[in-house]
């Protein structure tokens, strides 16, 4: 089964062990074997670096599976899958989850999703020839089965870690991975395109879309459903809705339904019909009514089928048989089709199904028990800090309210869900809808906290420009996981947030340094008249005590943290003021924390400049027209010539790892910040600084 196995007393190369899932015994052959990279697409990926230090995971002692997975084992690609028999299908998603079982609970990942899509996965790379025809995963939660599938498998473990394998389907990383994703409801659009990309080549070409029914809550997924209604594309559709149970009964008939309206048969009479009775409008009014009606009574699929789209289903996605059955109907029709496919969560394993969002993506975990092994606390996290601060405040001002989009647990809410649920707004995935919700409750005279992602508020720029700032709306953004995220990677890295904002106006913009900076910021945002934008990483701070009194802090006022002789001053922005400190230690220098990326305390810039001989700017945003840039505008604003070195992320993008990782691999580790410092600031002669100087 692949489990957590108990071995028996036996010699050491044969085993007694016990499965804890079906209590049965058996005989095993005990060996420990490196897994080797085999498969076209896994040698695309390296092994990887596993010096990340010491992990604060207390982790089981895992004792090495057996050998149980022979049906998985013979599958290096999806055309060793296209040649099993169709018997052996459901035998192969037994194995696929109890491997996916075994291999999350060593490191932790995205979890319940995945198991809920193993019989989707193994029934899409049946019928469809991959990677010839085009599968796009939205988001890429769900996609672990389909990495295992095509090649990858003896690298699952090494998933979301340094060097190994992407969170999320990426096209470096495997032809199979047709469109790179991360963030939701963009694979419809890209399916589309895809598909009518191969009309244009007139290639025979099928590409479909699996998107769940979390991210079809979001406008882009209407928006591309609207476009390819319209269109004679061969598209299909897989709504992949794991929010509702199928009884046995309406399971059977859905089933049958399904595979009836995706048949040959109902095609060409449906075709057929439409050619005669088109020749007659008020019959063929009448059945189109008729149908539409007939459909509408017994299927949920009216509206789908009112934007163009062929709706087929509800079927239930962990029936093998018709699953196979069905897409291979569906991929022989012409035209948009849509599939509604019903799963559940965590299918298989039952603490996983019992509690989807805690199994969502959980660390390393006993299969046995379900105990997940967390990490060793070492304080309140941010997303903590903040949602004990909302809670605080909104015990003190019946104004305020929260709204999040779908990320209620990430963002640390779920205890002000539960105090304040009439003041508690959660939009879903629909992050434009959230800012501009946001923005109509402050032109009311409420005072809207919008708790969201720095990487998500990309999503919805153009309202934080047009609905908020540019009425100068009192809204509050929350800015979670700013900066470098760690093991979701590039798609998720929270990178560019203080470029994004300080460039509109009527945007205050700040940066804590520490737990009780955080708290005290998100208290002056709510005093204020303007929009303002509050962001702080992912993870626990410096362990600075929290004061429970809130104070406003002077808006736009840095703080001077530490005066050096060295004549170089040190100007840090938000979470990297602690590595700062330590350098500034080190090198004697002058540390400045500019707590306000906008307005930006400019009379201390000037001061600064004025009593050094160079500054350097660190801050854990993009270099470009991030806070450093600010500092220089300030500069060439006020005639200031010196040397001026910025730090930040760099102009690429950074993978997955740890976040300790991520921030080595931009060089803002405590090492790469002190080596660019020291080495920078060696070369700043005295004759170096009067030519810059004059200038």
């Amino acid at each position: 089964m692949g489990l957590m196995w108990r071995i028996g007393p036996k010699c050491s190369k044969e085993g007694v062990a016990h499965n804890p899932l079906n209590n049965k015994w058996a005989t095993i052959a005990v060996r420990a074997v490196r897994p080797q990279p085999s498969g076209d697409c896994a040698t695309k990926v390296p092994m990887p670096d596993t010096r990340e230090g010491p992990r604060r995971y207390k982790l089981p002692q895992m004792i090495p599976p057996p050998d149980t997975y022979p049906l998985l084992e013979s599958i290096r690609n999806p055309a060793d899958l296209r040649r099993l028999q169709p018997a052996q299908l459901a035998p192969l998603a037994d194995e696929l989850r109890q491997f996916l079982i075994q291999s999350v609970s060593t490191r932790g990942g995205h979890f319940a999703a995945g198991l809920g899509t193993v019989e989707l996965t193994v029934a899409l790379h049946y019928i469809f020839n991959t990677p010839y025809d085009r599968l796009v995963w939205d988001v890429g939660h769900q996609a672990y089965p389909h990495k295992v599938l095509t090649g990858r498998r003896e690298l699952l473990h090494t998933i979301k870690q340094h060097g190994g394998l992407a969170p999320f389907p990426s096209r470096g990383e495997s032809e199979y991975d047709t469109f790179g994703v991360g963030h939701s409801s963009t694979s419809i659009s890209a399916a589309l395109g895809m598909a009518v990309a191969a009309a244009k080549r007139g290639e025979d070409r099928r590409a479909v879309a699996i998107i769940g029914d979390g991210a079809l809550t979001a406008g882009m997924a209407f928006e591309a459903l609207n476009h390819a209604g319209s269109t004679p594309s061969d598209l299909l559709i897989i709504l992949n809705d794991n929010d509702m149970s199928i009884s046995e009964n309406v399971g059977a008939l859905s089933n049958y339904l399904a595979r009836a309206l995706s048949g040959r048969m109902y095609a060409h009479l449906r075709e057929g019909g439409k050619k005669v009775l088109r020749q007659m409008p008020t019959v063929w009014e009448l059945a189109r009514r008729s149908e539409e009606h007939l459909k509408g009574m017994v299927l949920p699929g009216t509206l789908f089928e009112e934007m163009g789209f062929n709706y087929i289903g509800p079927i239930d996605g962990h029936d093998l048989k018709s699953l196979v059955t069905t897409l291979g109907n569906v991929k022989k029709l012409k035209g948009p089709q849509f599939l509604h496919v019903v799963t559940r969560k965590g299918k298989g394993y039952a603490p996983a199904e019992a509690d989807p969002i805690k199994w969502h993506g959980p660390g390393p975990f006993d299969p046995a028990s379900g105990k997940i092994f967390k990490e060793a606390s070492t304080g309140p996290t941010y997303s903590q800090i903040f949602g004990q601060w909302l809670c605080d405040i909104s015990e003190r001002d019946p104004k305020v309210v929260a709204i999040t989009p779908a990320m209620r647990e990430g963002s640390g809410l779920v205890e002000y869900s539960k105090r304040f649920p009439d003041r508690y707004y959660d939009v879903a995935i629909a992050e434009q809808h959230a800012v501009t919700f946001a923005a109509g409750l402050a032109a009311e005279g409420f005072k809207p906290v919008v708790a969201i992602y720095s990487t998500f508020l990309q999503r919805a720029y153009d309202q934080l420009i047009h609905d908020v700032a540019l009425q100068n709306l009192p809204v509050v953004f929350a800015l979670d996981r700013a900066g470098l995220v760690g093991s979701d990677g590039a798609t998720h890295q929270g990178s560019y947030d203080l470029s994004f904002l300080r460039c509109i106006p009527n945007m205050v913009v700040m940066a804590p340094a520490d737990e009780n900076e955080c708290r005290q910021m998100l208290y002056t945002a709510t005093t204020l008249s303007s929009p303002s934008a509050v962001r702080y990483p992912r993870g626990t701070g410096p362990g600075v005590p929290l004061v429970a009194e809130m104070t406003a802090l002077p808006v736009g006022r840095g703080q001077h943290r530490r005066e050096g002789r060295s004549g170089l001053a040190i100007l840090a922005f938000g979470a990297l003021v602690d590595s700062a400190r330590k350098i500034a230690e080190r090198l004697d220098a002058t540390l400045v924390n500019m707590r306000f990326i906008k307005p930006m305390d400019e009379a201390l810039v000037v001061d600064v400049a004025a009593r050094h001989q160079a500054i350097v700017t660190i801050e854990e945003n993009a270099i470009m027209g991030g806070a450093g840039s600010a500092v220089s505008e300030v500069l060439a604003a006020h005639g200031v010539s010196l040397p001026v070195l910025h730090l930040g992320i760099p102009d690429r993008f950074i993978e997955h790892g740890s976040r300790d990782t991520c921030l080595a691999a931009a060089g803002l580790d405590l090492a790469g910040l002190s080596a660019s410092v020291e080495k920078w600031w060696a070369v700043q002669t005295p004759e170096r600084v009067r030519s810059v100087r004059s200038v």
